[in-house]
């Protein structure tokens, strides 16, 4: 397994800073304490530990189901020219994401999607949220694919 997408020359603005910080915990505590959805997505709170820290971090991230139990998450940062940090972190410790979904945290087996199994899944993704399909054209990265599948 290799999460090895390099980042594009090109793309959308990456939001950032105290009010988006602000954001993203407002939308985690809300997900810990009801789950479900968040502005429209389905959301769960994705734990990862940080590549060059060590660090645990938790960050909100929009999912599809994708059977047997398991989730689709997209790296797409807004469609940015880099991806995002959480993405890394994943590559760096695959061993040691867990998800928290509709209450309950699970331990998660990362899989970056290649292939026909990407393309299968993107068009299953852009058909339940056309954004994503946005977020695509604004970069010449292709956007990372991830199952997230319970352990």
């Amino acid at each position: 397994m290799s999460f090895d997408t390099r980042a594009g020359t090109r793309g959308g603005k990456v939001p950032a800073g105290r009010f988006v910080r602000a954001f993203n915990k407002l939308a985690e505590r809300r997900l810990r304490r009801k789950g479900g959805s968040f502005m429209g997505f389905r959301a769960l709170v994705l734990t990862t530990t940080g590549a060059k820290t060590g660090t645990e971090r938790t960050t909100p991230v929009g999912y599809f189901p994708d059977g047997d139990g398991g989730w689709l998450i997209v790296a797409s940062a807004n469609g940015a020219a880099g991806n995002p940090g959480w993405y890394y972190n994943i590559g760096a410790h695959p061993d040691k994401v867990r998800a928290q979904v509709d209450g309950r945290t699970v331990a998660v087996a990362p899989q970056q999607l290649r292939g026909p199994e990407r393309e299968a899944a993107w068009k299953r993704i852009t058909a339940a949220a056309p954004r994503f399909a946005q977020y695509q054209e604004k970069t010449d990265r292709e956007l990372p694919v991830i199952r997230l599948t319970p352990r």
